[in-house]
């Protein structure tokens, strides 16, 4: 059945992406996470008074569409019972929309679980600042990290540069917030204080010594009074905020941050209808996505660089040719998205031209290793055909790429070197995976992947044995790889196997066969692979006893680059995967994207038809 079906699906894969092409080149997908997002646009746009019922509407139908029958909600859908965090989101955003009342049996059961879980003082962290910003919560109930942080030089043992750069346009506007003791009130407010099962207690534990240190040390140094230091810190914070507002008034192209920067703009009085404030409220609403005629979704971000770079690469791979017109707009697009500006990547990679690419459609200052990788090979079959267009863009980004490896081998995400332990030490436990940046797994499997097929590299290359070292010295005992930016473990096994086969290990090497024998022991009975989000938290391996689309496509891309094609296994898996091309239910829309273990995780809505058309073209070319 397999080698009849696949190449048919192939082309119904193909001509369905090609058709879904925007006219500017672009691919927009829905980047969806949760309901965290509409519950605090909801929150946003009421606590400032913005008339908007239709789409505080529309939010709100699709959060009352994710309840589940014990009144709970989820971050996905094998979580047992719910999610804290996630229902008293649902609920205060719910009350505060009119759309539902304490009394209503939906949210008596909400509440109740609630309760049953301690209540708001067991939320996680990002929860009780949202808590905190609207009068919910006590300010000395967090760690209070001093605003004069940001006035440590970054040669200091401990400054704000510690943080990776979508942690630190989280912290900053919190640090201004929490310095400011601010929240913003409305009348119609809802009560949340029967929702404490424990009230909150002033925080004992605090930022680390060396901090407090460094700060006492800043402050003998300069030759002004605390009170001086502290507005000038201050000060620097609230410009460090302005200088990374994107074109379209949003903070680093995110709608947490840019949330929470509303909020340390009107804690520095700026009123409610300041043009910065005004156009972040813009911005946020341009990230709005249509799911039906019913329900919007308030997404994260855009991930339009990061669909239209992997569409446009497996597209190729598919047999699409770069005279395509498809191909063509979409190469256009990526070589506008490329990187000019230097931005905080520099402050500990400063002998590099800019020449990445980021996630979202409007980022021009955070540009990411895998962005840059998969626009890399996107643009890559053009070279031959137009040199005098491509090959001066993609050169600067490959330079910008091998420039970002980190000193351990391998690579991060975002920025180079920033895995420091003091970091860690912070008492945000719930957030300390996202505070700093170290290689990951799929990453460094990845760029290799890359840099192995299609620049050509091997293990001849310092920078490659390096890279292949850190893989090895990094593979779990039963073989797999644990992946930081997908679930999980299926996805960092498929992200180290074909990096290192594609740099020149052989698939007959210890450690690819310790791999394909894991994946081997983890297929499902249907011929499928399926992991559960709760790897990404238990940092071990959890069956999801069903199959998902990308998972799949991973496991079945890692044997069949292994060498793996004609096995039983592959064909049962390769039957799985064509099934579930038309298939509509939760198993196509589990999330397999990771953004913070336990707290946020994202269904790529292109990943249902990327990763399969990947595998099965890989498949039929073996």
């Amino acid at each position: 059945m397999a080698e009849q079906l696949v190449t048919p699906i192939i082309k119904k894969i193909t001509e369905y992406l090609k058709t879904s092409q925007n006219s500017g080149g672009t691919w927009r997908f829905c980047f969806e996470n949760g309901i965290l997002t509409d519950a605090y646009m909801i929150i946003l746009l009421r606590l400032l008074e913005i008339e908007d019922k239709q789409l505080i509407n529309r939010l709100a139908r699709r959060i009352i569409s994710k309840q589940t029958a014990n009144g709970t909600w989820k971050l996905f859908h094998d979580q047992v019972d719910g999610d804290l965090s996630a229902t008293i989101e649902a609920y205060y955003a719910l009350l505060f929309s009119g759309h539902k009342h304490k009394d209503d049996p939906d949210m008596l059961r909400a509440k109740q679980f609630i309760l049953s879980q301690g209540g708001p003082t067991k939320a996680g962290s990002l929860t009780k600042v949202m808590l905190a910003l609207t009068g919910h919560y006590p300010w000395n109930s967090f760690p209070k990290i001093p605003v004069e942080i940001i006035l440590l030089p970054t040669w200091s043992p401990v400054n704000f540069f510690d943080f990776v750069g979508y942690a630190r346009v989280h912290s900053a506007p919190i640090i201004i917030c929490a310095d400011k003791k601010f929240s913003l009130t409305h009348p119609e407010l809802p009560d949340l204080s029967d929702l404490f099962a424990v009230q909150p207690r002033p925080l004992t534990r605090q930022v680390p010594n060396i901090l407090q240190e460094q700060i006492l040390e800043l402050q003998r140094s300069l030759p002004l009074i605390p009170e001086q230091i502290h507005n000038r810190a201050l000060k620097k914070m609230e410009q460090f905020m302005l200088d990374r507002i994107e074109s379209d008034g949003t903070l680093y192209s995110y709608f947490t941050s840019t949330f929470i920067m509303i909020f340390a703009l009107l804690a520095l009085n700026y009123p409610k209808d300041h043009p910065v404030i005004v156009k972040s409220i813009r911005g946020l609403k341009s990230f709005v996505y249509k799911i039906n005629d019913q329900y919007d979704h308030q997404q994260e971000t855009t991930s339009t660089v990061w669909d239209t770079a992997l569409i446009t690469c497996v597209l190729q791979e598919a047999g699409t040719p770069g005279s395509d017109p498809a191909v063509k707009k979409a190469a256009q697009y990526l070589l506008n998205r490329q990187h000019k500006k230097y931005g905080d990547w520099q402050v500990h990679n400063p002998q590099t031209e800019p020449g990445g690419w980021g996630f979202s459609d409007i980022n021009t200052i955070n540009p990411d290793v895998d962005d840059t990788s998969y626009s890399l090979r996107a643009l890559y079959p053009l070279i031959q055909a137009h040199p005098e267009t491509y090959r001066i863009p993609w050169e600067k980004g490959l330079k910008w790429l091998l420039s970002m490896q980190n000193n351990d081998g391998g690579w991060p995400a975002f920025e180079k070197n920033t895995n420091k332990k003091w970091v860690l030490k912070l008492p945000f436990t719930d957030a300390k995976p996202v505070l700093t940046d170290p290689s990951s797994t799929d990453l460094t499997g990845r760029t290799l992947e890359f840099l192995g097929n299609y620049a050509q590299m091997t293990l001849s290359h310092k920078q490659i044995r390096k890279a292949v070292n850190w893989l090895l010295e990094n593979q779990e005992p039963d073989g797999s790889w644990y992946g930081r930016w997908g679930i999980s473990y299926i996805y960092g096994t498929w992200s180290a196997v074909t990096g290192l086969i594609a740099v020149g290990i052989k698939p007959e090497h210890a450690a690819i066969k310790k791999a394909i024998n894991w994946l081997l022991s983890i297929q499902n009975p249907d011929g499928g692979w399926g992991e559960s989000c709760l790897s990404d938290k238990e940092q071990r391996f959890i069956p999801l006893k069903a199959s998902t689309p990308s998972q799949t496509a991973w496991a079945l891309d890692t044997l069949i680059t292994s060498g793996y094609k004609t096995t039983e296994a592959v064909k049962r898996g390769i039957n799985t995967l064509i099934l579930s091309i038309d298939k509509n239910d939760w198993t196509t829309e589990y999330p397999t994207g990771a953004g913070l273990p336990g707290g946020f995780y994202i269904n790529y809505h292109s990943y249902r038809y990327i990763w399969p058309l990947l595998a099965l073209t890989h498949f039929q070319k073996s």
